[in-house]
């Protein structure tokens, strides 16, 4: 069974950078074909989808993150992070990790195979 586990501050002052992780358990995330995501979703608002990192460690980012998103990976850990520079209250979000046989950018859950349970994270001085 495949388990993501998404780790992470829960809180994170202004202009600072977010850093979380997710730890992949019942395979690899360098299994041919699977992508990697990153979601989140504001209070009130919407799933959005905001970057992956692919099965060759390609990366590929929404057009509003990619000036501030980093996506990276630590095979040796079956891990990867997501880096968002330059927090705003506007980030506050539960932050998903996904996995997907397919290149997927949709925020919504049933279009991935594996899901993470999602994390808190605020924005605040």
């Amino acid at each position: 069974q495949v388990q993501l586990q998404e780790s992470g501050p829960g809180l994170v002052k202004p202009s600072e950078t977010l850093s979380l992780t997710c730890t992949v358990s019942g395979d690899s995330i360098a299994t041919m074909y699977f992508y990697w995501s990153w979601i989140r979703q504001p209070p009130g608002k919407g799933s959005e989808w905001m970057g992956a990192i692919g099965w060759r460690g390609a990366t590929y980012y929404r057009t509003s993150f990619k000036s501030r998103t980093s996506i990276s990976r630590d095979t040796s850990k079956n891990q990867f992070t997501l880096q968002l520079n330059s927090v705003t209250p506007e980030d506050t979000a539960v932050y998903y990790c996904a996995g997907s046989r397919t290149y997927v950018t949709s925020g919504l859950s049933s279009e991935y195979e594996y899901w993470g349970q999602g994390t808190q994270v605020t924005v605040s001085s």
